[in-house]
């Protein structure tokens, strides 16, 4: 299943390359209608999970307003606490976002998260889970978590994306596992995640894939077996990059990071896309993310 996550859009500055669709302007109330055109063709074309977080600048406030609009059915909503948008909605900003797993980053996150999202809030995550994080080693935020009366899950980043997965799923406190849900890397250049993502759904987890188009990599530069299978089946690379994710057995929800109804409209082409057959593309871990450290925001 294809879902929407509005990284690009709740805030002027990202990561990803690709994102000339955005309004020239980048103004607080151009990136809202940005955003409510692309949920309003989501919907339309039966997308129906939509993945938000804190430090999306202000893609939570967005969504409660377009859901307040809208009213839609059937609209499974997931946020992430953890990192704080500190841009001040400025695309020149030396600093766009701040680090924080501690219990009272998460209890400030979930007051705000669900002031505007309320009881429309299903799956709340820990962003950026990764192994340095003193979320393993601190109990009482633990209990915080495994309290909620949402499903929890957490998000990851990095090189070792694979043992993150496991380490986290193993939690537990009181008997009962602290994380059912995790978000991951995953695509054709960076698959190394793939085995405990895999594990993680034989589990029971509900898994999602996030960055499948390598952050607008795959989509502006693919390689040549991708661009060459998308010519062939008249799509866009990036329908591939997103097909290949969605191929994946374990697999629950792929997001797409669309940055405006064009890009919304060939991402959906990856549902007509089906199994792909493509070499093996993986680059290194280490050089992966080395490369992806170093895209500008913009």
């Amino acid at each position: 299943m294809l879902g929407l996550g509005l990284a690009a859009l709740g805030r002027p500055a990202y990561i990803n390359v690709g994102r000339s669709e955005l309004p020239p302007s980048r103004s607080v109330e151009d990136m809202r209608a940005a955003s409510w055109a692309v949920l309003d063709a989501a919907y339309e074309a039966g997308v129906r999970w939509v993945d938000v977080a804190r430090s999306y600048g202000l893609a939570e406030e967005f969504l409660a307003g377009w859901l307040d609009s809208r009213v839609p059915a059937g609209v499974t909503v997931s946020s992430k606490w953890g990192y704080a948008y500190v841009g001040g909605w400025r695309l020149d900003a030396a600093v766009h976002e701040e680090k924080s797993h501690t219990l009272d980053r998460f209890r400030a996150q979930w007051a705000e998260s669900t002031a505007l999202l309320g009881d429309r809030l299903a799956l709340y995550q820990v962003h950026s889970l990764t192994p340095d994080s003193p979320l393993f080693d601190d109990l009482a935020l633990q209990d915080a978590l495994a309290a909620l009366p949402v499903r929890v899950g957490f998000s990851t980043s990095g090189p070792a994306q694979a043992d993150v997965v496991r380490r986290a799923l193993a939690l537990e406190r009181h008997g009962v596992r602290v994380f059912s849900a995790v978000q991951s890397t995953w695509n054709v250049l960076e698959p190394s995640v793939g085995p405990a993502l895999a594990e993680a759904h034989t589990e029971g987890a509900h898994v999602l894939v996030k960055e499948a188009m390598a952050n607008g990599r795959l989509a502006l530069d693919p390689p040549e077996p991708v661009a060459a299978l998308a010519k062939s089946l008249d799509v866009g690379p990036d329908a591939v990059a997103l097909a290949a994710a969605l191929a994946q057995p374990w697999v629950d929800i792929v997001l797409s990071g669309a940055a405006g109804t064009q890009q919304l409209a060939g991402n959906l082409a990856a549902l007509t896309v089906g199994d792909v057959d493509l070499p093996n593309l993986a680059e290194p871990p280490a050089d992966y993310w080395r490369h992806r450290s170093s895209l500008a925001w913009a």
